[in-house]
């Protein structure tokens, strides 16, 4: 069992940064892929960006490719979401998870055995 908090959501002006930060603990961090999803409302949950055990390979989506970057410290069992240039249909909920598979799917929600509650990004334009 992996257990997942999400921080670091908030509102913030378009144009402006943020950084979510993902904590785990339970089962071996370093053992799980880890990637980050987000939802906007009436919208189907989304991938967003993903990284494997080591760091080595990192992975995003086309909307945000340039802008974000996914990192991961596996001594403070935590993985990271830095946000620049951001944009009103960034707005969404944001979901880390933990992929026991060492990533390959790392695109596809199935992947993911373990979610966290999600923290709430708000872009204003």
């Amino acid at each position: 069992q992996v257990q997942l908090v999400e921080s670091g959501g908030g509102l913030v002006q378009a144009g402006g940064s943020l950084r979510l930060s993902c904590a785990a603990s339970g089962r071996t961090f370093s053992n799980y892929a880890m990637g980050w999803f987000r939802q906007a409302p009436g919208k189907e949950r989304e991938f967003v960006a993903a990284i494997t055990w080591s760091g080595g390979n990192t992975y995003y989506a086309d909307s945000v490719k340039g802008r974000f970057t996914i990192s991961r410290d596996n001594a403070k069992n935590t993985v990271y979401l830095q946000m620049n240039s951001l944009k009103p249909e960034d707005t969404a909920v944001y979901y880390c998870a933990a992929d026991p598979a060492g990533g390959f799917y790392y695109y596809r929600i199935s992947a993911y055995d373990y979610w966290g509650q999600g923290t709430q990004v708000t872009v204003s334009s």
